[in-house]
């Protein structure tokens, strides 16, 4: 894998370096967030690990400008704040998982490893353009409509019904959702599935319209257009 690390602290930085190195992977390291957006905008890379607290741009603001830039690397972000608040953020600012300082390089290793699988999908031939009822979803162009509205959706919002429409009729659960958009255990009590599911249901229902986004009570969600 080719990864870029995004660390303002140097032994921090190295550390994480030398780990991916000596596994096999080539890793690029910035030292600021500005310097991170134009490695990041410049190159391909398989991965990025971001660290929030950087300066020039912080690694929210950083993650919100590559994927403002259609692109969709997969980013690991780390950060001392650790509260499910914190986490919720970064997510939402189009992160795809979320690790906590301090960290076992081992952990590190196994989540990067984790996301590099999810975004490769091996022989898996997805599409792009998908249609359930009124609603089409786009992913080449990032675009969601209903009976033709636009529909504008979160990062964060726009993966889990990604995550929806490609199985559709499927009967999702809460913990499918967790390890597979989150990508780690979240304290048992949150209540982000819940919070995200409900936005998204909001932003999609019209009036007069079908619900294609169903909870189905002790089972967990289904996107379809049946009665």
């Amino acid at each position: 894998m080719k990864i870029l690390v995004v660390e303002d602290d140097v032994q921090t930085a190295n550390f994480i370096a030398r780990g991916l190195s000596q596994s096999g992977h080539t890793v690029d390291v910035s030292t600021d967030g500005e310097d991170g957006l134009i490695q990041a905008t410049r190159t391909a890379y398989d991965v990025m690990i971001i660290d929030r607290m950087l300066p020039k741009c912080s690694g929210l603001e950083l993650v919100q400008a590559v994927r403002s830039g259609h692109i969709n690397t997969p980013v690991l972000m780390l950060t001392a704040l650790s509260s499910v608040d914190d986490r919720v953020e970064g997510l939402e600012s189009g992160a795809d998982d979320y690790l906590a300082k301090p960290f076992a390089f081992t952990e590190l290793l196994a989540r990067v490893r984790a996301l590099h699988r999810r975004a490769a999908a091996p022989g898996e031939e997805l599409a792009n353009d998908i249609h359930i009822g009124d609603l089409h979803f786009d992913l080449y162009r990032r675009r969601v409509t209903r009976a033709g509205r636009r529909i504008d959706l979160t990062p964060q919002e726009f993966k889990l019904l990604e995550y929806l429409v490609r199985r559709r009729g499927e009967t999702i659960t809460r913990a499918m959702l967790l390890e597979n958009l989150w990508g780690y255990d979240f304290d048992p009590r949150t209540n982000i599935v819940e919070a995200h599911i409900s936005r998204l249901r909001a932003k999609l229902d019209v009036p007069g319209g079908r619900p294609l986004l169903r909870t189905l009570r002790g089972f967990g969600y289904v996107i379809d257009d049946a009665d």
